[in-house]
Parts: C-alpha cells; sequence; structure tokens
C-alpha cells in the first residue's frame, strides 16, 4: 500500500513538473532589450530579403523584437508551449505592426510567421509582466517612443551608403533618448560593416527604458556604413 502511495505521488509530481518549471522560466528575467533593425543593411547582405505581401515597408527603422534577458548576459527562451501565437487575440495591432515590425524574409510573408516566431521564443518568457496582447502592444508604444532615423538624421548622418563613426551614431542616438544604446553591425555583400542594429534596454515592467546592465557581445568597426533602403 505504501509503495502504491510513493508511486501515486511520483506520477503526479512528474506531471506538474513542466507546469512549474514553465512557470518560473516565464518569470524569472531582469529587463528586456528593445531591438529595431535598419531595413538597408538586412537586405544588403549575401541573403538579400524578400518585402511583405504588404509592400514594400518604409525606409525607417522596425522592431526586430522585445527580448527578456538576464544581468548576466543570458536569456531565457521557449518558456511556455502551452501559449501558442494567436493572431487574432491582437487583430487591431495588426495595421500597426504592418508598418512598424514588418518582415524582411524570404519568402514574402504577411508577417505572422515573425511574429509568431518572436511571441514564442522571447515574449512567453515575459508572461508573469505582460501577456501576449501587452507583448506586442509595449513593443509598438516602445518604438513609438523612439525615432532613431530622426536622431540621426539630425545630427547629419544619413542613409546614404556613406561611412560614419560608430561613436557619433551612439552618442545622437543617446542624445535623444536619453540611454546608452548598443549597435550591432553586419556585413554588405562587398564584406563592408554597417548600420544593422541598435538595442535599446527596458525595465521588467516594459514601462521605461533604463540604461543597459549589460550588453550583447561583438562590435562594429570604428566607421560604419549606413546604407539606403
Amino acid at each position: 500500500m505504501k509503495l502504491l502511495h510513493a508511486s501515486l505521488c511520483l506520477i503526479s509530481l512528474l506531471l506538474i513538473l513542466p507546469s512549474i518549471f514553465a512557470a518560473s522560466s516565464s518569470e524569472d528575467f531582469d529587463f528586456f532589450y528593445f531591438v529595431q533593425q535598419w531595413p538597408g543593411s538586412y537586405c544588403d547582405t549575401q541573403r538579400s530579403c524578400c518585402f511583405p505581401t504588404s509592400g514594400k515597408p518604409a525606409a525607417d527603422f522596425g522592431i526586430h523584437g522585445l527580448w527578456p534577458n538576464y544581468k548576466d548576459g543570458t536569456y531565457p527562451s521557449n518558456c511556455d508551449n502551452t501559449k501558442p501565437f494567436d493572431s487574432s487575440s491582437i487583430s487591431d495591432l495588426i495595421s500597426s505592426m504592418q508598418k512598424s515590425w514588418p518582415t524582411l524574409a524570404c519568402p514574402s510573408g504577411s508577417g505572422e510567421t515573425f511574429w509568431e516566431h518572436e511571441w514564442e521564443k522571447h515574449g512567453t518568457c515575459s508572461e508573469s509582466v505582460i501577456d501576449q496582447y501587452e507583448y506586442f502592444q509595449t513593443a509598438l508604444n516602445l518604438k513609438q517612443r523612439t525615432d532613431l532615423l530622426g536622431a540621426l538624421t539630425k545630427a547629419g548622418i544619413n542613409p546614404d551608403g556613406k561611412s560614419y563613426s560608430i561613436e557619433s551614431i551612439r552618442d545622437s542616438i543617446k542624445e535623444s533618448t536619453g540611454f546608452t544604446p548598443w549597435i550591432q553591425c553586419n556585413t554588405d555583400e562587398s564584406g563592408n560593416s554597417q548600420l544593422y542594429q541598435v538595442y535599446l534596454c527596458v525595465a521588467r515592467s516594459g514601462t521605461g527604458f533604463i540604461e543597459c546592465p549589460v550588453f550583447p557581445r561583438g562590435k562594429c568597426g570604428e566607421e560604419i556604413n549606413f546604407p539606403s533602403f
């Protein structure tokens, strides 16, 4: 009888462990990276790009994602497979997402595959703070609060294929946003380093920007290209 009771307890524990781990994973993070990408640099690579089915995006920085992170530089991912992406739950945001969060992957798509990936890999890890609707709405709100292209052009840094110092790019964004960005570069078809993505850090609550506790690894050259789109 005792053996049967112990066996039943073990089975019950094994059944609830996945949900316990999923819940703890979704709660355990310190801050967000809010990442925006320059479409010209995404497309100006050997893999090229495909415009979404809604048409060519505007020549502006677009959202890549809102990513929960730890202060040690690591990050959680795919935290809750019981909460799949549901486009019907964000139907009133789709128009804004097509404009501010466009896909550039090939083959051409509506954007839903991109958004699904971002939610399931990153968004599910923030469920203790924001639900699926709030996750996408928060990213859109953060985008409205930052005008990266405006900050750069105001400083005379234009998407014209010319080279600019990484320091001037960083400083102009910090002057505009009030916070230090991290700049990610990629390389064009000729192997030249170019401005690809801008990371800003966001408080765990998702309500505002903060100074980054840690930056990702990698660095750009002192001078980088800013390609047209």
